[in-house]
């Protein structure tokens, strides 16, 4: 049986088809090609064509065109399209035409700088004398000194870049003074609160290349994204050449909408979404299927490699040689790349993953993918869906609905979901929050001059005045002589984190036996909410219970258990008002159907609680009790108010304040999950709380805020678009078959009607 027709078995079973909702064949397309350029290096055609590559894709000619006439390139082209050497040719050109040339190559992961060390390392050679190096937390003290003295290709991140490079320049005056371009890969990948200081992080690096006499050029790359010309400009603060005409060819790939049975149709109840997708990752392995599950959450991606492989044990003695491991943030860098090369040589047939994989690293020739859940945009869903299929070939990939919102909107639509146009990703470089972070850290690295703002030559350009300013009130900086000096003993890089609102790590130590090994490590917020006293967890498919989490001294302990549950911290949150800056009104000129307001807020978060969930059934079996101090932070906030005044507000007079609760908390469910849709964000980066009656404003509200201090231009972006959102939570709440309210439209503690009345008078009509 070949694996087609294997996969046409499984599909067509049925254990699975009666729950296939949709099934569209993206059908293969052939390659353009041309000729390797001219005046390209016979060097590298050489090494190329021992490589087996004759010719390139005609995306790949027009880079190294654009970027030859001087110009920052961004290109766009699907998973699989040889975007690696779009950037590897004219950088390899500079390095042979100019042996003091450098090249700088970004990634969003150290797995990712690993992936590329080894493709480049298989393309230079001694026909190519270039040294290529990567520079990362993971990279020895030995080796250090080395690849800054040598190396002409560094490979690294954005976050050794920030708190490694650019403070010690002074050793980098080689690089630095020979550097040619900068590589920024996986851009899409670049929006929200990690954009924001990225765009900030190329400023303080133009702002060093250029001390040292040079202006590098910028090659981009990016999965398909709305507005990538935009979002790279906005990066690195210049203008871009766009290069989106994919010339590579693309084998035939299966995608698959299944949307798992009713066990209550009643209640509108399915089966779970961690369950039906262990079901066909199964399946697909016991067909001999090299196949990757994208669950989501840290835990989600334990309990379900857990799942599969206790499956494979019942159904094979010893598993019958499949492999089956999870791959998530936190996991050790030696534990990364054992998976990493298991899965390119075959010893790992199937992986379990959050979308720490959803980039493009190398991971084999993986078969099938299968997405539980919708994953916070539809950019992150076809770069899911692509990491099957890199090979060429037949490929499938399913998409597993949970019982959320937008999931069971696109299952009711899943037209929509084919139509549906890539959304745009977003940054907000004068956040003033990462702004004056990033001002620090740039006039600790060199003097700002009072010159260079004025000719516009700074690369922060207008908008680091008033953060000088400010932060020398503060005391942090000293003006003189028309320069603005570092005035502070700390390091400023060091108290920042690109990632998160915290820079400071939590160790998760195995304590079991005196053994005092460290297994993982987790952000402080996170850590609250995880690796409290007497949580599970569980770590590569091995339980553990919590014996202390001590936040001053940044350490978890843990001793090994085996126990039948999991558990869930049930998080609480206060919010206070302390600025109105901007009142909204959405609604025609006659009546106003709905305002709002956005401003600062504070929001105090705490984890009080938590459940234990039993493994297999998920049922709740008991809670505990949290005692950790609160997080604190003030960020920006879209508060929705429903007065008297507007259409909003009238619907929900006459009603108590159970009904008004059950209503809020319906539009508050829809808000969390479609909102991502329209701002390219994962659910996690906005919090959305409701008030029946705010304490604040007198009147019911809800809460829709940045997760991150001082917030990223989510809420306001919001602000303009809540018209839209209205619309489609309605069409969610209309569209669901259920009776009353169910967990695919406004939630266990909704009201379908109310929800929906109230949903009419807000949406814009037709």
């Amino acid at each position: 049986m070949t694996q087609a027709q294997a996969l046409e078995g499984i599909i067509r079973s049925p254990e699975f088809a009666p729950n296939i909702v949709m099934e569209r064949i993206l059908e293969p397309t052939e390659g353009n090609f041309v000729p390797f350029p001219p005046d390209l290096d016979p060097r590298i055609a050489a090494a190329l064509r021992g490589r087996g590559i004759e010719r390139l894709y005609t995306h790949q000619r027009e880079v190294w065109e654009k970027a030859g006439a001087g110009k920052h390139v961004v290109v766009v082209t699907p998973t699989a399209s040889g975007k690696t050497l779009c950037y590897n040719l004219p950088c390899l050109q500079a390095l042979l035409e100019d042996e003091k040339a450098r090249c700088l190559y970004l990634f969003p992961t150290k797995a990712l700088s690993q992936d590329q060390q080894s493709e480049l390392n298989g393309l230079v050679g001694a026909e190519l004398p270039v040294k290529v190096s990567t520079y990362d937390g993971d990279t020895p003290e030995s080796l250090r000194i080395a690849a800054r003295d040598t190396g002409r290709i560094i490979i690294s991140n954005p976050d050794m870049l920030h708190a490694g490079i650019l403070p010690n320049h002074p050793r980098w005056i080689k690089f630095f003074s020979g550097l040619k371009y900068v590589v920024i890969d996986e851009t899409h990948a670049y929006r929200g609160v990690l954009g924001s200081h990225v765009a900030e992080l190329v400023r303080r690096l133009r702002r060093v290349a250029g001390f040292y006499g040079a202006r590098p050029r910028f090659i981009l790359c990016s999965a398909t994204i709305a507005n990538p010309r935009e979002l790279a400009g906005t990066l690195i603060g210049d203008q871009v050449e766009l290069v989106d005409n994919n010339g590579a060819p693309r084998g035939e790939k299966r995608v698959i909408l299944y949307n798992p049975p009713l066990v209550d149709a009643v209640q509108g109840i399915r089966r779970s979404v961690v369950t039906e997708s262990r079901r066909w990752m199964l399946a697909f392995l016991k067909a001999g299927i090299k196949t990757i599950l994208f669950a989501h959450s840290r835990i989600k991606t334990e309990v379900a490699a857990s799942y599969v492989n206790e499956d494979l044990k019942n159904i094979f003695t010893g598993n019958a040689g499949i492999r089956v491991e999870p791959y998530r943030g936190g996991l050790l860098p030696n534990e990364r790349r054992e998976i990493e090369r298991g899965l390119r040589e075959g010893s790992i047939q199937g992986v379990v993953s959050t979308n720490a994989l959803e980039l493009g690293i190398d991971i084999g020739g993986l078969d099938a993918s299968v997405v539980a859940g919708f994953p916070g945009s539809f950019n992150s869903f076809w770069q899911q869906a692509g990491r099957a299929g890199r090979r060429g070939g037949y490929s499938v990939s399913v998409f597993v609905a949970s019982a959320s919102p937008l999931d069971q909107f696109i299952m009711n639509d899943p037209e929509w979901f084919f139509r549906k146009s890539a959304e745009e990703g977003r940054v907000d470089p004068a956040n003033p929050y990462i702004l004056s972070d990033h001002i620090k850290c740039a006039c600790f690295e060199l003097p700002f001059r009072d010159a260079d703002i004025e000719s516009g030559k700074e690369p922060f350009g207008e908008a680091a005045l008033p953060a000088l300013e400010f932060l020398e009130e503060e005391g942090i900086l000293r003006h003189a002589g028309g320069k603005w000096h570092w005035a502070d003993r700390s390091y400023p890089a060091e108290g920042i984190s690109l990632r998160s609102a915290t820079a400071d790590n939590v160790v998760i130590i195995d304590a079991t036996k005196g053994r005092n090994q460290v297994i993982g490590e987790m952000d402080r917020p996170s850590a609250k909410e995880l690796v409290f006293e007497n949580a599970v967890y569980i770590h590569r498919g091995r339980q553990y219970l919590v014996e202390s989490l001590d936040i001053a001294n940044r350490k978890c302990l843990v001793r090994e258990a085996d126990v039948n549950y999991f558990t869930d911290g049930l998080v609480k949150t206060d919010i206070k008002v302390l600025s109105e800056d901007e009142q909204v009104s959405y609604g025609g000129p006659d009546t106003v159907k709905a305002a709002a307001v956005v401003g600062d807020v504070l929001v105090r978060s705490q984890a009080a609680k938590f459940k234990k969930i039993r493994f297999h059934t998920h049922e709740n079996i008991g809670y505990g009790d949290i005692d950790l101090p609160e997080e604190e932070m003030q960020t920006r906030a879209l508060v929705l108010l429903f007065g008297p005044q507007t259409a909003g507000g009238r619907s929900l007079e006459g009603k108590d304040g159970v009904e008004i609760g059950s209503i809020l908390s319906g539009m508050g469910t829809l808000i969390r999950l479609i909102a991502p849709v329209f701002l390219l964000c994962d659910p996690r980066d906005l919090g959305v709380a409701e008030r029946v009656r705010d304490p604040h404003f007198g009147i019911p509200a809800l809460y829709v805020y940045d997760k991150y201090p001082g917030g990223t231009g989510l809420s306001e972006a919001l602000s303009r678009r809540a018209g839209e959102l209205f619309s489609a939570a309605l069409r969610i709440v209309e569209r669901c078959p259920c009776k009353s309210g169910c967990p695919s439209c406004v939630g266990p503690g909704g009201n379908k009607g109310g929800t929906g009345d109230f949903l009419r008078l807000l949406s814009p009509q037709p």
